[in-house]
């Protein structure tokens, strides 16, 4: 199983999302069995790392980002992946309109893992505070996901 995280700029919320669920699936077993990566809808970081504050709020909780490099989400990604995920409305807003035809049911929102109908906001404007927000979401998320899998793949 393939799964790409999505958000704007591929440098907060979506490499945070893939780190964390590569944790997840690590201690779980499933390493070998799911595949995750993550990409932006935008191209205005390609080849950047982690935005700082990110990467310290990761690396404070046990996780390690620092070999990320921000991609761009293609229509024909759609192709190669299982599950595409959306940090927020309008990234999956845009995924759908993306998507090629029969497509359209990879795309899932992120929190709604959670039971939740939330977006995992942008931090990228704001303080350090804001990404210690959106990585609680995401591990809540990402937990949610993992139950999902765990069902989808019967392990």
């Amino acid at each position: 199983m393939k799964i790409c995280f999505v958000c704007s700029g591929n440098i907060c919320r979506s490499p945070s999302a893939a780190v964390v669920m590569q944790s997840l699936l690590r201690e779980r077993g499933l390493a070998d069995v799911v595949e995750v990566c993550s990409a932006g809808l935008g191209d205005w970081h390609v080849g950047e790392q982690l935005d700082e504050r990110s990467l310290a709020e990761l690396t404070t909780r046990g996780y390690d980002g620092s070999r990320h490099r921000a991609r761009q989400f293609a229509a024909d990604w759609f192709a190669d992946h299982d599950l595409v995920i959306a940090m927020d409305h309008g990234h999956l807003r845009q995924l759908q309109r993306m998507a090629p035809p029969g497509e359209e049911q990879k795309i899932e929102l992120l929190m709604s893992f959670a039971g939740d109908d939330l977006d995992v906001p942008d931090p990228y404007y704001g303080g350090a505070e804001g990404f210690v927000e959106v990585l609680d979401m995401i591990e809540v998320g990402c937990r949610g996901l993992l139950e999902s899998l765990r069902d989808r793949l019967a392990v």
